[in-house]
């Protein structure tokens, strides 16, 4: 049984706080998914939980014992990293072979020349080489055992990569972005090949990526990090659906959400142009809120059916759905709705459309951009009154 944790991991560069302490726990055979956009944190963290840096202050555990003063060395920790890192001077059987021979062979028995003849190196090769061997089929690269890296695909790069980390049986697998270098059609194979991998390995998984569906579709749980802060710890549903915070529902989703400056009055009402949504709600303080949601659930009507009066800018045809960019009329905004392509025939840029809002999925956000009283507003807004 494997258990991963961070404690009030935090990292500074040149006064530069990089890692605002970050916390985290991943349970016997869990895989995290790390989202965030560039300079949050993510890669740096990783590092510092494989060894390869060091963090100011915070601890990490690994079933219960603290390794944050190891050496890289010691602390069974595998990492898969963005370019692979494989030796290029070296087979994809010696690739894979590496972490083994450094930690059963001595010194000693590794020297080119007289290694083999020192006591028990042969034997020990043996059942390295028949590791390796039973990792690359697993893996379905053993046709490529005596390849050097310059000969390999992408993808076969990634799954000799993946089979050196996973031949050592290590304590907590990390990943950064492994799949960042492969073409679009492969990575969807691949990240079906990573999950199956995890699961046989059955160890905690740290992952991390700035591909969103790559999380979402991944993931057991999936960590969103903004400026160094771990703003979210959830399902991928959860994330999706529940965020905590603007930026976590700001990130997640594609199309991105609509978010819309909005007013509440002293009686609760929740004002957005001619829009009022009546909330009951006394745990919302801020008379400025953001109102927010997600393109699914915006409804495009007829106009003069009640609705928001709206104008299409633009539609975004994606096969089996359409992206409808439309302008408010009132007050400017662009909000995005989802649609299919039935719905969107006879639609064309410029039509003057009315737009509606399924009130059971509008979120509220404060100025400080936490999310507010999410179930008591889901209850109190399915009145909207038009006018």
């Amino acid at each position: 049984m494997s258990m991963f944790s961070l404690r009030d991991i935090t990292k500074s560069f040149s006064g530069n706080a990089i890692l605002k302490g970050v916390s985290l726990e991943a349970g016997d055979g869990e895989f995290i998914a790390m989202v965030g956009p560039s300079g949050c944190g993510k890669s740096t963290l990783l590092r510092i939980v494989a060894g390869l840096d060091h963090a100011d202050a915070g601890a990490i555990r690994i079933n219960g014992a603290e390794v944050s003063h190891l050496p890289a060395a010691d602390r069974n920790i595998a990492m898969v990293f963005q370019s692979y890192a494989l030796y290029p001077h070296l087979t994809a059987g010696q690739n894979i072979a590496v972490p083994l021979a450094m930690r059963n062979l001595s010194g000693s028995q590794r020297l080119p020349l007289i290694g083999r003849f020192m006591p028990g190196q042969r034997r020990i090769c043996a059942d390295i080489q028949r590791q390796v061997q039973a990792m690359a089929a697993s893996l379905k690269i053993d046709h490529l055992l005596d390849r050097k890296p310059g000969q390999m695909s992408g993808g076969q790069r990634q799954r000799v990569a993946l089979a050196r980390a996973m031949v050592r049986n290590p304590s907590v697998f990390l990943m950064d972005e492994p799949l960042s270098n492969l073409d679009a059609n492969l990575r969807v194979h691949a990240r079906g090949e990573i999950v199956d991998l995890h699961r046989r390995a059955g160890v905690p998984t740290l992952y991390v990526t700035h591909d969103q569906s790559e999380a979402l579709s991944m993931a057991d749980r999936v960590a969103v990090m903004i400026g160094g802060n771990l703003l979210q710890l959830a399902s991928p549903q959860a994330i999706y659906d529940d965020p905590d915070h603007i930026e976590v529902a700001r990130f997640v989703g594609q199309p991105r959400i609509n978010l819309l400056a909005s007013q509440r009055d002293a009686d609760g009402t929740v004002s957005f142009g001619n829009l009022r949504l009546t909330s009951a709600s006394d745990t919302i303080g801020d008379p400025r809120v953001t109102l927010g949601v997600r393109p699914e659930f915006v409804r495009l009507r007829a106009e003069g059916e009640g609705a928001l009066a709206t104008r299409i800018e633009r539609l975004e045809f994606l096969g089996s759905e359409v992206i409808v960019f439309t302008k408010l009329s009132a007050i400017g905004e662009t909000v995005l709705a989802k649609i299919s392509p039935a719905e969107a025939r006879g639609l064309a840029a410029g039509q003057p459309i009315g737009l509606d809002m399924d009130p059971s999925h509008v979120m509220l956000f404060a100025e400080d951009g936490r999310r507010l009283a999410a179930a008591p507003l889901k209850a109190v807004l399915r009145e909207m009154v038009h006018g």
